[in-house]
């Protein structure tokens, strides 16, 4: 019988890989199935809050994944129209990322997706429940980051 520590991690992979799962899923349904929508919400926020540009290194950064896969998500965003890059001025080595109209319209398509899928996922859930849920995730996230002192000690 496994024991609690185990059924929590194997609950959490579940969890993750099938929300991963629907959210690919309802994204491909909507034609988005080549965007990063992470990357497409930081450029809205940028652009609503008039924030100066990001380098790529800053992206990844922020999403926690390799400066290449931010390259490679650009990229293949830039091809199919959904950003522009352009050198920034004084510094050849970073690129000004925009939403082009197609982006922003993405964007609204991946707010829905991930709406939709969040009310398959808290379906039956009380108000209160998704509060709780969400504050005991958000302190799992600090721990994993290592922000709570408790972190750092071992189980």
């Amino acid at each position: 019988m496994p024991t609690s520590f185990q059924r929590l991690e194997l609950l959490s992979q579940q969890v993750y890989q099938a929300h991963r799962t629907a959210v690919g899923a309802e994204l491909a349904r909507r034609g988005l199935s080549e965007v990063n929508p992470m990357i497409l919400a930081i450029l809205k926020h940028m652009e609503q809050t008039q924030t100066q540009s990001f380098s790529q290194r800053d992206l990844a950064r922020m999403l926690e994944i390799s400066p290449a896969a931010v390259t490679n998500s650009l990229k293949s965003m830039e091809k199919s129209g959904y950003i522009s890059r352009e050198p920034e001025q004084g510094d050849a080595r970073r690129n000004r990322i925009a939403l082009t109209d197609k982006g922003r319209e993405a964007v609204e398509g991946c707010e829905a997706a991930f709406q939709t899928v969040s009310r398959w996922m808290l379906a039956g859930f009380s108000t209160e429940e998704q509060e709780l849920l969400a504050n005991f995730r958000a302190r799992m996230l600090n721990n994993l980051r290592g922000e709570a002192p408790e972190a750092k000690e071992e189980p």
